[in-house]
């Protein structure tokens, strides 16, 4: 029974670490204003993600979470073949959505995707692997620390390395708005992700409970 609550609690996790993960490729193409300074949509899930990392590697152990990156770095490959595949396709004549309109959105997403897919497993690997030093420094305690100072690191690295590919080698931007769009977007989801460093205790204190 408790073998099988815990299945059922890691495949919810994973089917939103996995969601989140995909659904900021596709809205990555997309530059907003948060009234501050401009940002990139994509940026708006990542938080979830590194969160869920935290919180997962904390309940099923660092090879899970690592796992779970693998794979989902796969299926974003995945999504990223099939849009290939839909962009070469041809539009019929009442298509509500013409070649140039989907090209412009979708076919512009495909280096953001591979700079993404890089960003993203690159991310991973620093975040378990610093959560896990931090870990063994605290111990039980603290998980506000190695949660926090994992997320320090690993979302500077995904920041900019996404942009990099996705962005500045393409020719979206040139090289101030690189760096610009570096800071503000490392900037915004770090503090949405210290915001969210309390769900981590919420989280763990239900853990307890259904898996009690």
């Amino acid at each position: 029974m408790l073998q099988t609550r815990r299945e059922v609690v890691f495949l919810i996790l994973a089917g939103i670490f996995i969601t989140s993960a995909i659904v900021a490729e596709l809205i990555s193409c997309k530059i907003v204003d948060i009234g501050l300074y401009p940002i990139i949509a994509g940026i708006v899930p990542w938080p979830v993600v590194f969160l869920l990392t935290d919180v997962m590697n904390e309940q099923f152990g660092k090879q899970a979470i690592k796992r779970l990156s693998w794979i989902t770095m796969g299926l974003i490959g995945f999504c990223f073949v099939i849009i290939g595949v839909a962009t070469l396709l041809p539009a019929t004549e009442n298509s509500p959505v013409d070649d140039i309109q989907f090209k412009n959105i979708f076919g512009n997403s495909l280096w953001v995707m591979a700079g993404s897919i890089t960003a993203f497993i690159l991310s991973q690997l620093i975040d378990i692997r610093l959560f896990e030093f931090f870990k063994n420094l605290t111990g039980e305690k603290m998980i506000w620390l190695r949660s926090t100072g994992s997320t320090v690191v690993s979302q500077l690295v995904d920041s900019y390395v996404v942009l990099g590919i996705g962005f500045l080698i393409p020719g979206k931007i040139n090289f101030q708005e690189f760096l610009m769009f570096g800071i503000t977007g490392y900037a915004t989801k770090l503090v949405i992700a210290i915001l969210l460093t309390p769900l981590i205790y919420v989280v763990r204190s239900i853990f307890a409970k259904i898996l009690k």
